[in-house]
């Protein structure tokens, strides 16, 4: 089969799908005696990935697969397509996911223990609802608490293809930064964002794994979450 039929059934499958596709699942779009094999598929998606440069859309690789995607830049422009408003998360419900995504696996305690107020039961419910974060074991302690991680829905909401991509902490000061955009095609609750939460100090941040490994705060919380806490979400 032809590259350029290979990348056209690709694109096709790809504008269709409600999710990123993997390489596999890619894969299965062509019989055996198309001949298309994991070396010209991935050629094929790499000419497609430059045949989207100059357009409005581009193929992004997430953790879950590829996507076409609205590029970031139009993100303002497209999102007038929708009359609803698009949810505002909440600081506390952002610091929350910020403290999951840098110090997992981490415990509804210790992330209390670093904000200085309780985590209501609504924000971590609407993190798992939105399959953000999840629950990988518990702690070998007394009562045994529930440790929480970040998922690879997470990952692709934020446009990102591993923790590695996650930004540092000098680039994440402000935590406004980590509200999502419209950037995906199909409504305000499939856009992925052109942000992201902090960087996972394991990865690619000595300093926040420092900060980790003491106790310190690594992020700059505001006064006012103890009050935001009893609202995850403003429209």
């Amino acid at each position: 089969m032809e590259k350029s039929r290979i990348k056209a059934i690709v694109e096709a499958a790809l504008l269709a799908a409600a999710q990123p596709l993997s390489v596999a699942q890619l894969s299965q779009l062509f019989d055996e005696q198309d001949g298309v094999n994991q070396s010209l598929l991935g050629s094929a998606i790499a000419e497609l990935s430059d045949d989207c440069e100059y357009r409005g859309i581009e193929l992004k690789e997430v953790a879950s697969g590829f996507r076409m995607q609205i590029r970031a830049e139009f993100a303002g422009q497209i999102s007038r397509l929708w009359t609803e408003k698009q949810s505002r998360y909440s600081r506390a419900l952002l610091e929350t996911l910020a403290l999951i995504a840098y110090r997992q696996p981490i415990t509804r305690g210790e992330i209390e223990a670093v904000r200085g107020v309780s985590v209501s039961q609504s924000i971590v419910k609407t993190l798992e609802e939105r399959e953000w974060i999840r629950v990988l074991g518990q702690r070998d302690v007394p009562g045994r608490p529930s440790l929480y991680g970040t998922t690879k829905a997470f990952l692709d909401y934020f446009n990102l293809k591993s923790l590695d991509e996650l930004p540092t902490l000098a680039e994440i000061r402000d935590l406004d930064q980590l509200e999502p955009e419209f950037a995906f095609p199909g409504g305000p609750d499939s856009v992925s964002g052109s942000s992201a939460a902090p960087a996972a100090p394991s990865h690619s941040d000595p300093e926040a794994a420092a900060a980790a490994s003491d106790g310190s705060d690594p992020l700059p919380m505001s006064a006012e979450a103890s009050q935001e806490d009893s609202c995850q979400t403003e429209k």
